[in-house]
C-alpha cells in the first residue's frame, strides 16, 4: 500500500492558491481513478483507490498547512505504513513554476508543512515530490497565499497532470524510475 499526502489549506478562500498544490495534484489522482471509498479521519480526507492494482490512499490534511504532521502521522501509525510507502506532494518556491523534483529523502528546505511532517514522523526519510511555483519579489507568504494569474495558470494545469503521472510511475515503477522520468 502507498500513501499520497498533498499539502494544502482547506477552505475555499485557499483552493486555487499555490499553497494548494499538493491538494491540486491529489485532486487529479482522484480524477483519473475509481475511488473506492471517501472518508474523513485522523483530520484528513481521506479517499481509497488503486493505482495498477496497488491499493493507494490519497490524504488532504484539514489541520492547515503548517501542523499537517498532525494528520500524516496518525495515518502512517493506522495503516501501519513504511514511510518509503509515504509520497508527499507539495509546493516549492525555490523551484521554477511547471518543474518537479522527486526525492527518497531529504530536509524540510524551509516549508513548514514539511517541517511539521518530519517532526511528528522523526524521520526525514519519506518520497517527496515538489512542485514548483517560483521565488516571488515580494512577501513570500502574500506570493503562496495568491492565486495564480491568467498564464501561469495554463502552465499548472500542465504541471499539475505531469505531477499525477509521476506519482503514478512511482507507485508502479518506484523512486528511482520516477526520479529519472520526472526530473
Amino acid at each position: 500500500m502507498k500513501i499520497v499526502v498533498g499539502l494544502g489549506n482547506p477552505g475555499r478562500e485557499y483552493g486555487n492558491t499555490r499553497h494548494n498544490v499538493g491538494f491540486m495534484v491529489v485532486e487529479e489522482l482522484a480524477r483519473r481513478h475509481n475511488v473506492e471509498k471517501e472518508e474523513n479521519r485522523f483530520d484528513a480526507v481521506i479517499a481509497h483507490l488503486r493505482i495498477a492494482g496497488e491499493k493507494v490512499l490519497l490524504a488532504k490534511p484539514l489541520t492547515y498547512m503548517n501542523l499537517s504532521g498532525r494528520a500524516v502521522k496518525p495515518l502512517v501509525n493506522c495503516y501501519k505504513a513504511d514511510v518509503a510507502d509515504l509520497m508527499v506532494v507539495f509546493d516549492d518556491m525555490d523551484i521554477e513554476p511547471g518543474d518537479l523534483r522527486i526525492r527518497p529523502a531529504g530536509g524540510a528546505g524551509g516549508h513548514k508543512g514539511m517541517e511539521s511532517i518530519t517532526e511528528k514522523l522523526g524521520t526525514q526519510g519519506f518520497p517527496r515530490l515538489r512542485v514548483g511555483i517560483g521565488r516571488p519579489q515580494g512577501d513570500a507568504v502574500d506570493w503562496v497565499l495568491g492565486e495564480f494569474t491568467d498564464e501561469e495558470k495554463i502552465l499548472m494545469q500542465q504541471t499539475i497532470k505531469k505531477a499525477a503521472d509521476a506519482i503514478e510511475c512511482w507507485v508502479k515503477r518506484g523512486i528511482d524510475a520516477a526520479m529519472n522520468t520526472y526530473n
